[in-house]
């Protein structure tokens, strides 16, 4: 038996508008929309993994602390976080942090998005051993 990640599960105050800033953003496309009150949304990121965005029930103010027991970030591996971090700031996404090492090698660089949900970058070196 294989295991693969098909979707992320992700509670919004507001799944519409975290929807539109993941297609926006991310260059995610809309995979399913549930049509109804609250709105459900699976939304397919490049690369083939969807994100599930629908209503929750309860935020925490502590969502971006990075230490908070449970799945914290998703990582998403580019060539170039230079370049990457440019494309994304024209499309409205702002940096707070410097570029860090990644554990493994390579460089991270983390944002949130509009909900406080972390998103790293992740640059692997060609020595990495996980590349």
């Amino acid at each position: 038996m294989t295991f693969s990640i098909e979707h992320l599960g992700l509670p919004a105050r507001d799944p519409a508008a975290l929807k539109e800033w993941y297609v926006r953003a991310l260059d995610a496309r809309v995979a399913f929309d549930n049509r109804q009150v609250p709105p459900m949304f699976l939304l397919r990121v490049p690369g083939g993994v969807m994100i599930e965005i629908y209503a929750g029930d309860t935020a925490l103010k502590e969502t971006s602390n990075n230490k908070l027991n449970g799945w914290r970030h998703v990582a998403l591996r580019v060539d170039s976080i230079e370049a990457a971090r440019a494309e994304l700031e024209k499309r409205g996404v702002v940096f707070t942090e410097e570029i860090k090492p990644a554990g493994g090698g390579g460089r991270v660089l983390f944002f949130q998005d509009p909900e406080g949900n972390l998103l790293h970058l992740v640059e692997r070196s060609p020595d990495s051993p996980v590349r």
